[in-house]
């Protein structure tokens, strides 16, 4: 059976690629962007006939709005089962006294209350239909703190718990939760991360029926460095 797969960030480099690979096997896509117009411009690319797509401007951090946009989506697929998380950004470059709280918080916002709003309007969508996926992509600092990258690796290991516990709350439902981590999203293809294309391949992976006892990882794409002793 093809899917419904919601895409947040899906005007990005990675949330574009993921549309394309996602409506290449046959599902159907609920794309969420903050701009309308580089959502109509993805939907043109994509060319998918009206009944496959669904384009959604909305704010994230406006737990209402998800709501809404969550229910007009079960209605016109009749269903959700694929969620993935790919609103991306970073705030850094300063220590934890030298950044603003502003900057701060603009973190949280986007990787913590979005995940949380996320989850309160979609998940039991997934959880009704008996099998589901929810990804996002994260980054080492989250479990590695880096100095002058407090704010963003606060948000992401923030994030990545909320996707974890997830997991554990998920476990017998079908629906699993798992969170992909790169060093960066090499979008410029100069070998300094994992590619978009790379990305979406394990998101494939993930996302299928032969995944569903991956439940609660952190997927590295990444080498690690060796250990100097």
């Amino acid at each position: 059976m093809n899917k419904v797969v919601i895409i947040t960030g899906a005007t990005g480099a990675t949330g574009k690629t993921a549309a394309r690979a996602f409506a290449a096997r046959g599902d159907s896509l609920v794309l969420i962007s903050r701009s309308q117009e580089h959502l109509d411009v993805l939907a043109r690319d994509l060319a998918l006939p009206p009944e496959r797509i669904l384009t959604q401007a909305v704010d994230l951090t406006d737990a209402s709005a998800l709501r809404s946009a969550a229910e007009a989506a079960s209605v016109k697929f009749g269903g959700i089962h694929i969620l993935l998380h790919l609103v991306g950004g970073w705030t850094g470059g300063k220590t934890l006294v030298d950044t603003a709280p502003d900057d701060f918080n603009a973190m949280l916002d986007q990787h913590v209350h979005t995940t949380f709003n996320l989850f309160q309007a979609f998940v039991p969508h997934l959880v009704e239909e008996g099998w589901g996926r929810v990804l996002t992509v994260s980054a080492p600092v989250a479990s590695k703190p880096a100095a002058k990258r407090g704010a963003y690796g606060t948000a992401k290991a923030a994030q990545e718990a909320l996707f974890l516990t997830l997991a554990e709350e998920l476990k017998g439902t079908g629906v699993t939760s798992n969170v992909i981590v790169v060093n960066a999203i090499d979008v410029m293809r100069v070998g300094a991360g994992a590619t978009p294309e790379e990305i979406t391949a394990a998101m494939l992976r993930l996302c299928s029926d032969e995944a569903e006892k991956t439940n609660g990882t952190r997927l590295p794409l990444y080498k690690k460095q060796k250990s100097r002793y």
